[in-house]
């Protein structure tokens, strides 16, 4: 009978060495290794141990989906210890409170030779040395159901991937594509966002604002209804209201609005509370973090998962937040004590409600084994901890402290004041706001469009002057894109994806290359439309909102027992299989049998399913003919790629050998050899600055602005308000330089065994430089010239001194030979 959450068998306890305790995370393990103290033993397991293997399937569909598990190539030596570790000890499994956690310490329960339905399991929502000593004394079995769950999750995934993924490959002749049931329609949200944006039409419309006079006060109003029409502002239905399409129009009307003599015809004062908002799950956490401190949803949960992890503090070392991957707004009672202690010392009784806010679940079905995100002890201020924080740790702690403290504070009450002033058949309206009481907002902070400017409460009847009207042209505006925050929102909203789902799916798409950033929004890039129309024509059930929300349903119902799991992934695949089969296949031109992505040392290729009857192979990735001449030989160009990502080369190779960066140009000229100044990426999407000519080393890792330095022409480079770039100017700031790492405190390089210096053979290998690519030979250069490089340059520069000396000894075997 599978284990349930929640049942736990005490084992007698073992003092001594005798516990083998296994978290995930290395820094998880220190944390709660200094808690447990002497008798335990913490070992990290770094994640998942075991995985579908990945050159083939791994899923025996025709037995229930039976997956097929083997141990990750890089954990096998970190397997090997565990086992060593356990041998004749007490193990209990750490890992993290999900589905995820849960599959982690089934799969290193079997393969240490434990029963998963002995109490080996602790669970724990926060890393406090409370309730870790408290975890550890009542552990429970594994609970099978959540198991289940992620493995459910799991062999969808493969299923889909491992058919879809190399077919996206063959239709876009690129390598690297993948489909999946969240990120696809994730896809879908961002490219039809786009779409809706393209085909909107922008609409004018004009207002009407007067300046009235009344009791001896002035105030602005704006035109509410003419005869009884409401005017239409650009929101919501026209049908049946005024809309004002020309300036003329509303000129003539203005005009005619200062004819009449107005008065007060009514006055509303009503008072208006505003409650706080409830504490945070992982959603809401990363729509804050984005709106409120600009980070991306991966980011926003990297911090999260540090404060989760354990602090150095001077107590001793405690997590500061609990769990960060939940859906749930509960809060304990002894949180919610503290909590209201805090307020009341800290802001006084006044903020404090009669009694705690208790919050509900927007979602039916939410799993409520986790709290909401919230302080572990909210008595520590961010101001308290901030000198043990690095800046983006104090930042979203702070931002999680305040969330929690404000959703257990009293209202924030407003005095709203609306005036209707009547002349003729014009009816003009104003409103304002006054905050009587700050409530949440005191901790909490307002938003930029809470504020209303107050207007006077004039007695009704009140005769009133309009003393001019002002025309205001407005036009409508199209649905804005989607940010980190607002596509997390909508996830949620349509029920499609987890907690633990949605950075890593926004951070998939970006590195895909099917949306790009520009500033806080999420753009779909020309191939992330066409996946999104491919996956819409031949595949509308993976990317149809309806049926992926239904599958998280269903997977939800799996983790309470509801539903078996090998069910529900047919449900899907069935399906999916009926849509795979009508997608026409690539057949081979020699006889005519489907052709398939094939992997070998040298890259993806498509070969034929035939073989080895038939030997037919072409390249997956085609060059791709640019309208532009080479400037050697005058042949055409192609974009083609290579070893080193994209290039752009001559057609007439090998007898003529023009190559050149693929990359964006600048407005720039290079200001040492009056080469185009090139845009490029770096492996990890940094982007640089260099010249396109290669044997120039003009290079810059900052923006470059479009102003020039005043003093000697060179570019100004986005640092402050701009530095100069060119070390011989006097304005250069030296700071642009990275500084070197003190001594014994090991910078990159002296901890990576990353090269430091000028080689010793510099000199035998500058003849071969120029076989490098640019980022390799400006990294070696640098290296050369004594500057200290970070430790992405660092690598480059070791890896060109490697291809470097060994062609310099094949040069010296070429010139053995032929003497």
């Amino acid at each position: 009978m599978p284990a349930k959450r929640g049942q736990s068998r005490r084992s007698e306890p073992q003092g001594g060495g005798g516990v083998l305790v296994v978290v995930e995370s290395p820094a998880k393990a220190r944390s709660i290794g200094k808690m447990l103290g002497p008798g335990y033993e913490v070992r990290a397991s770094k994640g998942h141990v075991v995985d579908l293997p990945e050159r083939t399937l791994g899923v025996d569909v025709a037995n229930n989906f039976a997956p097929t598990y083997e141990v990750k190539k890089e954990k096998k030596g970190v397997v090997e210890e565990l086992k060593k570790a356990a041998k004749g000890r007490r193990l209990l499994i750490a890992t993290d409170p999900d589905r995820e956690g849960e599959a982690i310490g089934w799969h290193i329960a079997r393969l240490l030779g434990r029963n998963p339905e002995e109490p080996i399991r602790v669970e724990f929502h926060e890393i406090t040395p409370k309730v870790v000593r408290q975890a550890v004394e009542a552990p429970r079995p594994i609970d099978q159901n959540l198991v289940d769950a992620q493995q459910a999750r799991r062999v969808l995934d493969r299923l889909l991937g491992y058919n879809l993924s190399p077919l996206l490959s063959q239709a876009f002749r690129k390598r690297a594509l993948s489909a999946g049931r969240v990120q696809s329609v994730a896809l879908r949200l961002v490219v039809e966002r786009e779409e809706e944006i393209e085909a909107f039409k922008k609409e004018v419309y004009w207002l009407l604002h007067g300046r009235f006079q009344a009791e001896g006060q002035d105030l602005w109003a704006s035109l509410y209804e003419v005869e009884g029409k409401r005017l239409w502002t650009g929101q919501g239905e026209k049908e049946g209201r005024l809309h004002l399409k020309g300036e003329g129009e509303a000129r003539r009307l203005a005009q005619e609005a200062l004819r009449f003599p107005y008065r007060v015809e009514r006055v509303e004062v009503k008072e208006r509370r505003k409650a706080p908002p409830p504490p945070f799950t992982t959603s809401t956490l990363q729509q804050a973090a984005s709106s409120r401190l600009g980070y991306t949803a991966s980011r926003t949960m990297r911090i999260a998962q540090r404060l989760y992890e354990g602090v150095d503090l001077p107590e001793g070392t405690v997590g500061l937040i609990t769990y960060m991957r939940t859906d749930s707004v509960r809060v304990s009672p002894e949180a919610l004590a503290l909590a209201r202690g805090v307020i009341g010392e800290v802001f006084g009784p006044e903020y404090l409600p009669a009694s705690p806010r208790v919050y509900r679940n927007r979602k039916e079905g939410v799993q409520d084994a986790h709290e909401a995100i919230r302080p572990t002890d909210p008595r520590r201020t961010p101001e308290s901890v901030r000198p043990h924080l690095s800046e983006e740790e104090y930042r979203l702690y702070d931002l999680i402290w305040r969330r929690f403290l404000a959703s257990q504070m009293r209202d924030a009450l407003y005095e709203s004041t609306v005036v209707f002033l009547k002349g003729g058949p014009f009816l003009f309206r104003a409103s304002g706001s006054v905050l009587k009481f700050e409530g949440y907002l005191k901790v909490w902070g307002r938003e930029e469009d809470e504020e209303e400017p107050p207007v006077p409460a004039l007695p009704q009847g009140a005769e009133a002057r309009l003393l001019e009207v002002k025309p205001e042209e407005k036009t409508t505006e199209p649905p804005p894109r989607y940010t980190d925050a607002t596509l997390v929102k909508t996830l949620e909203e349509l029920g499609i994806g987890r907690p633990s789902t949605y950075a890593p799916t926004l951070e998939t798409l970006e590195k895909r290359g099917y949306v790009e950033r520009k500033g806080r929004t999420l753009l779909p890039t020309p191939l992330g439309r066409e996946v999104t129309d491919y996956l819409r024509r031949h595949f509308p059930q993976v990317v149809a909102y309806e049926f992926t929300a239904r599958m998280e349903d269903r997977l939800d119902q799996v983790e309470e027992g509801k539903a078996p799991w090998p069910k529900v992934v047919l449900e899907f695949y069935e399906p999916f299989l009926q849509e795979l089969a009508q997608v026409p296949k690539k057949t081979c031109p020699k006889c005519g049998r489907p052709l398939e992505l094939k992997v070998s040392r040298y890259g993806q290729f498509l070969g034929c399913t035939g073989y080895p009857e038939c030997t037919y192979t072409e390249p997956l990735e085609v060059d791709e003919p640019l309208e532009e001449a080479c400037p050697k030989c005058g042949r055409p160009l192609v974009r083609k790629r290579g070893r080193y990502g994209l290039f752009i080369a001559c057609t007439g190779y090998p007898e003529c050998d023009y190559t050149r960066d693929d990359a964006k140009v600048t407005s720039w000229t290079c200001p040492k050899c009056g080469g185009r100044v090139l845009e490029k990426r770096s492996q990890r999407g940094k982007a640089y600055y260099r010249c396109e000519n290669k044997a120039c080393d003009f290079l810059s890792f900052y923006p470059l602005l479009p102003t020039p330095c005043p003093g000697c022409g060179w570019p100004l480079v986005k640092k402050g308000e701009g530095a100069c770039i060119n070390p011989a100017c006097s304005l250069h700031d030296p700071a642009l330089l990275p500084k070197e790492a003190p001594k014994g405190q090991g910078g990159a390089s002296r901890k990576k065994g990353l090269p430091k210096g000028k080689p010793q053979d510099w000199e035998e290998l500058r003849p071969f430089l120029s076989e490098l690519s640019p980022e390799e030979r400006g990294a070696l250069e640098a290296l050369a010239q004594g500057k200290a490089l970070g430790e992405a340059e660092a690598r480059l520069a070791k890896k060109a001194l490697f291809k470097l000396r060994m062609r310099k000894g094949r040069a010296k075997k070429e010139a053995v030979a032929g003497a």
